[in-house]
């Protein structure tokens, strides 16, 4: 394609997508404005639900025809359930990540121009058949040269290619997504409920680090360094020679897809283990090391059969596609630990402050109505597994489902960094969980793993209290002495002024540091005790009693000196 006909191509995709968009928010503006100031808003109000599915409908058929970036943003959306009404998710969910293969002499070109010579000299073989065709990108199998080989210690791989002119079309799609959030802000109805440059830009900030294949093999070395050691997981190798922005080759993992059950059981893998192990290791990437694969479908993950003497299980998990990875911030963490544990409670008031804290539902928020959702959900539905809930009529789950997702949209909610790919790693790991084990039961798999956090927080929380109560005895002990000091520097004559009335407030001021060193100690003790209670009733009771000590000092030492 010369460059003339690429740059009316382009051009012509832009105009595409904004006349879609265009069109879209005119009849936003007629049924949802217009109508209700002429007094028929339950024309707009019965018509809305079909109206949001014809939509979902329109741009599915329009993302796949266009293929690029608009493939990713029907699957962000499909994910945007703070924002996005239920008929649009829904709908959109399961828009695919395929398009048509690109001819091989494309892909021969452009990988060759990435990698500055010939395939024939890059590779021993190269096969002209994808193994997996993207909207971004394909995939083709091939082998490594003797001497690469010999220099690795890998043979066969797989190199990822990225479509010719890709980067391109990506920059022609932003800038049209851009522009539509800038009309979305002048509508009223959109700009009170969301951000919409602020999603755009979130959306491209992830697809621009997507297409950059070296970005891509940074994560893949962090993932296994990450996991290093752990026999449950594994990740391909980097061939770093033959790689870089455009061409990625790393070693050729292909094993038994994850959701192949018939194939795993042919194997002599139980899926309901695989399930079991999965759902152990996406928590271990959230929350002990904070790097979480957020594309966790079932290409992405195969089932390798190991010898169990090695594994324990006779299999690991080996994940491949780096390119959609999440961080985890510290203060994330920590307030996703408060939900874990609050889910795993069935505590209702703990997931909505865990909520708060995370920073998806503002402080300001009226949260009783929230609450008592929560809890009518966790006593329903808290304690069943996927083969129990699907045994339940389905018109409870609409009728609590409609309740539920109209009273949450109400609230002020709000998606802070890197939580949107950890919504969408989390519902994919449930679903697939769900599929290898209709008994699975996501509870079940978190209570272990929130009890291990809860005792691990306790363990701290005790560890600081110690250390609290250490430097509280130390600087008690510590103050008489020094308080003794100045007065001996004052007998000695060190001070050239009149002693006696500072010697009397000297003294009141020790008898006054000293109780309340001993209200701190006091405090320390009694709380100390209150937590030790029921983990270990002996020592938390003493510490209550011993604390009465330190409470009897406080209040009635040196009431002699204070006559």
């Amino acid at each position: 394609m010369t460059d003339a006909a690429a740059q009316g191509a382009h051009r012509a995709r832009y105009r595409r997508i904004l006349s879609f968009a265009a069109r879209e928010f005119l009849k936003v503006w007629w049924f949802e404005l217009v109508l209700p100031r002429f007094g028929m808003s339950s024309i707009a109000e019965r018509t809305r639900a079909p109206r949001m599915q014809r939509f979902a409908k329109r741009f599915h058929v329009l993302a796949v025809e266009l293929g690029g970036l608009m493939i990713k943003v029907g699957q962000f959306m499909s994910s945007r359930l703070d924002v996005l009404p239920p008929e649009i998710t829904k709908e959109l969910e399961g828009l695919q990540d395929e398009v048509p293969a690109v001819p091989f002499s494309g892909i021969r070109a452009a990988a060759e121009a990435e990698l500055g010579m010939p395939l024939e000299q890059a590779y021993a073989w190269f096969d002209e058949n994808p193994v997996a065709a993207a909207s971004l990108g394909q995939a083709h199998r091939a082998r490594l040269s003797a001497q690469d080989a010999a220099d690795t210690g890998l043979g066969d791989v797989v190199v990822k290619v990225q479509r010719p002119g890709i980067d391109e079309i990506v920059a022609v799609d932003l800038a049209a997504l851009r522009r539509v959030a800038r009309w979305a802000m002048r509508v009223r109805l959109v700009s009170d409920r969301v951000d919409a440059p602020g999603l755009v830009e979130e959306f491209a900030q992830t697809s621009l680090e997507e297409i950059d294949y070296l970005h891509e093999a940074a994560s893949a070395e962090r993932f296994r360094e990450n996991f290093s050691g752990d026999p449950r997981v594994s990740a391909p190798e980097i061939v770093w020679e033959r790689s870089t922005r455009r061409v990625l080759t790393l070693s050729d993992v292909t094993a038994i897809k994850i959701n192949d059950t018939d194939a795993l059981r042919a194997a002599g893998i139980d899926p309901a283990d695989v399930a079991d192990v999965f759902a152990e290791v996406m928590f271990d990437q959230v929350f002990t090391h904070s790097f979480v694969h957020a594309d966790p479908h079932p290409g992405n993950i195969f089932v390798t059969p190991e010898p169990a003497s090695e594994t324990g299980r006779g299999f690991r998990l080996t994940f491949i596609d780096f390119g959609m990875m999440a961080e985890v911030p510290d203060n994330l963490r920590d307030g996703l630990r408060t939900l874990l544990i609050a889910v795993a409670g069935r505590d209702s008031r703990g997931l909505v402050t865990a909520a708060q804290e995370i920073g998806v539902l503002l402080p300001s928020a009226d949260t009783a109505e929230l609450e008592r959702a929560l809890r009518a959900l966790f006593a329903r539905f808290g304690g069943m597994g996927f083969a129990e809930l699907s045994k339940v009529d389905p018109r409870e789950f609409t009728d609590f489902a409609d309740e539920f997702g109209d009273m949450v949209r109400s609230l002020p909610l709000q998606l802070p960094e890197n939580m949107l790919l950890l919504i969408r790693a989390v519902s994919l790991t449930s679903g697939m969980c769900s599929s290898l084990d209709p008994a699975f039961n996501v509870w079940d798999a978190a209570e272990p793993y929130a009890a291990r956090l809860l005792r691990d927080e306790s363990g701290n929380l005790m560890q600081d209290m110690a250390e609290q109560a250490m430097e509280t005895a130390a600087v008690t002990y510590r103050l008489p002495k020094r308080i003794d000091a100045i007065i001996t520097r004052v007998d000695d004559g060190n001070v050239t002024f009149d002693t006696s009335a500072l010697e009397r407030r000297l003294d009141r001021l020790e008898g006054i540091a000293r109780r309340i060193g001993s209200g701190v100690l006091f405090a320390a003790m009694l709380v100390g005790g209150a937590l030790l209670v029921t983990p270990l009733p002996p020592l938390g009771i003493t510490l209550i009693c011993v604390s009465a000590l330190p409470l009897l000092h406080s209040v009635f030492g040196g009431r002699r000196g204070l006559r």
